[in-house]
């Protein structure tokens, strides 16, 4: 009779376990890339994430971009790029009018400028970086401004009086409804932004254990192009319409 050491598991049982199936390789794999690593450490912020970093980058990109693009406007004989910018700004903006109306274009730098950097970010694999939407702590962010916009945008559309009322109507009994609908708005962008991109990868490593050679190439392309570009263009899309209802 073999002797079992209390508490130790059966070498034979572990290689039991380990095979078969690489379930447990993608479970690894996936806490892998949802653990956010502390690159560096600041006397006063302390840790700091992949997620922060990468942001940083991007946001250093988008900025010398601007610069380097906008340096030379013409109001005369504009050249390609300028023409090429001009419409993709006017896209934008008669987007956006047309969703939240012209009398409240000022909101469409801010969208713009989330659209842009939603853009990278999703797409920023490509280049061999970890996009930083993969953090929920950046989804979540990203969720909770637009909270403050949405809020804000009927605030200061309606007044602090017909905010506050709005939420007893059309009885008072909904009043605790109306004030959760505040953070589920915001907390469905987020779980959307964080559930697709989550999804697109947990797809990605199960193409490579099945068909690892030439399927993932065009498929982790679409993920990685196509379907950040329009996670980044829905987060937008959604965060000017709730703005609408808010207004009116």
């Amino acid at each position: 009779m073999e002797n079992i050491v209390p508490g130790r598991i059966d070498p034979r049982i572990k290689k039991r376990r380990k095979g078969g199936s690489n379930t447990g390789n993608l479970t690894e794999t996936l806490m892998e890339e949802l653990n956010c690593e502390t690159v560096f450490t600041l006397p006063v912020l302390g840790g700091i994430s992949e997620s922060v970093v990468v942001t940083w980058i991007i946001m250093a990109v988008l900025v010398v971009l601007s610069i380097i693009l906008t340096r030379n406007l013409r109001v005369e004989n504009p050249g390609k790029v300028q023409l090429a910018l001009e419409a993709a700004i006017s896209w934008a903006q008669d987007f956006f009018e047309g969703v939240i109306g012209k009398e409240n274009r000022g909101y469409v730098p801010y969208l713009i400028t989330v659209l842009l950097y939603l853009g990278v970010a999703n797409t920023i694999a490509l280049f061999g970086f970890k996009p930083p939407t993969k953090d929920l702590n950046v989804t979540a962010a990203l969720a909770i401004m637009s909270m403050f916009v949405i809020e804000f945008s009927g605030i200061r559309k309606n007044g602090v009086k017909h905010w506050l009322k709005h939420f007893g109507q059309p009885v008072p009994v909904v009043a605790p409804i109306m004030a959760l609908e505040v953070v589920i708005r915001p907390l469905s962008l987020c779980m959307r932004l964080f559930g697709n991109m989550l999804a697109g990868f947990v797809v990605l490593e199960l193409l490579k254990y099945f068909v690892p050679l030439i399927v993932p190439i065009p498929v982790s392309f679409y993920f990685d192009l196509f379907d950040g570009l329009l996670q980044a263009y829905v987060f937008v899309f959604l965060t000017a319409l709730f703005m609408t209802e808010e207004m009116e």
